[in-house]
């Protein structure tokens, strides 16, 4: 069966899906399909939220499932979801170290990729990624989509634990940890930019589609610039885009 196509989810959800496999097209349409279904909902629909080649539609009444289907198939139809400019977004700046102690397995990275450590480092911060995501724990990104030689596989064990702020790599992602957690991917740097934090007046503070690139200053700097924000955002630099 091709994409895109509605699948029933339960007795109360439909999920909108665009690929069955991580695609940066079908991933884009998540995001433009998702927001427009957010800025105007179809009657019968209490929430929406993209994965990342899908989207979860979940309905406010059962018995609306069949008029929610319908009305789904005609935006599907209305234009081509994975091209076309984006909708609005943010572009976040994160201060990180990269490498290091805070990035305790960039070596192992860069090997795999075919690269040395300062390379690694310097291909990382110049990436652009974007959130494809927010899943796992609350506000957790995953951000992609990297060049292919960062299609590295996940660990084969757990590592045990890594801090809030960890910033860890696998399959062309980087997730972004807001708390101590155990974890199959590879530590390649350390941010003090929280994605999750109840004290902050947002707290969830990336969005599906915002795009982020890596800011490398020392450590110490991170954590000075972390400490000095008063608006809790880990020294972070955000605009408008779009």
């Amino acid at each position: 069966m091709g994409f895109p196509r509605i699948d029933p989810l339960g007795l109360d959800a439909l999920l909108v899906r665009f690929s069955d496999r991580l695609e940066d097209r079908a991933n884009r349409a998540c995001v433009a399909f998702r927001a427009a279904l957010e800025d105007a909902p179809p009657g019968g629909v209490a929430e929406t939220a993209p994965s990342l080649g899908s989207v979860l539609v979940r309905l406010s009444d059962p018995a609306a499932a069949e008029a929610v289907e319908a009305a789904l198939r005609e935006r599907l139809a209305a234009r081509d979801w994975g091209g076309g400019d984006p909708p609005p977004r943010r572009l976040w700046r994160l201060p990180c170290a990269i490498g290091g102690a805070d990035g305790p397995q960039l070596g192992e990275v860069a090997r795999a990729a075919g690269l040395d450590e300062r390379a690694a480092a310097d291909a990382l911060a110049a990436a652009p990624m974007r959130v494809l995501a927010l899943g796992f724990a609350p506000g957790m990104p995953y951000l992609g989509i990297l060049p292919p030689e960062w299609d590295l596989p996940r660990q084969t064990g757990l590592t045990p634990e890594v801090e809030p702020g960890a910033l860890v790599l696998a399959v062309r992602q980087m997730v972004l940890f807001g708390t101590r957690a155990p974890t199959g991917w590879r530590q390649v740097a350390r941010t003090g930019f929280r994605p999750f934090d109840l004290d902050r007046e947002a707290p969830v503070a990336l969005a599906a589609g915002d795009e982020v690139r890596l800011w490398a200053m020392p450590p110490d700097e991170v954590d000075a610039r972390a400490a000095e924000d008063a608006r809790r955002l880990g020294g972070a630099e955000v605009e408008a885009v779009g």
